[in-house]
């Protein structure tokens, strides 16, 4: 039996877009990232619903401190989580130069990911 891995990552940031504004945007995001299509997102505007372990869930519990309106969870089959991570960078990034930043609206956020026995986060 093969052991496919699926690798996994978070996404947290803020945009003073509606859910509804961004979950419109994001085909067009994808489309312009060309990340693949196996490529999983979910986004979240309750950050309660991420399931985890203790250590993912004291991140996302921070990330909702520090005015964290959303997160972007990214699941990617037969990749590692450093894979998915890069893809979600790409498409955070292209949001950022998307029609959901206002002119001069800074980017705040940043993505988390499991690497070994401990998470890894990068702004």
């Amino acid at each position: 039996m093969t052991n496919m891995t699926n690798g996994k990552a978070y996404g947290f940031f803020n945009c003073s877009a509606s859910y509804n504004e961004i979950q419109i945007e994001l085909p067009t995001i994808r489309i312009l990232t060309r990340v693949p299509s196996e490529l999983e997102l979910i986004l979240h505007e309750d950050m309660e619903q991420i399931c985890g372990d203790a250590e993912l869930l004291a991140m996302v519990h921070q990330a909702k401190k520090e005015g964290m309106r959303y997160a972007l969870e990214a699941s990617y089959p037969g990749k590692n989580n450093v894979q998915t991570a890069d893809e979600l960078a790409t498409i955070l990034n292209q949001a950022y130069h998307s029609p959901l930043y206002k002119e001069g609206e800074k980017f705040c956020g940043g993505i988390i990911y499991r690497e070994g026995d401990e998470y890894t986060f990068r702004e």
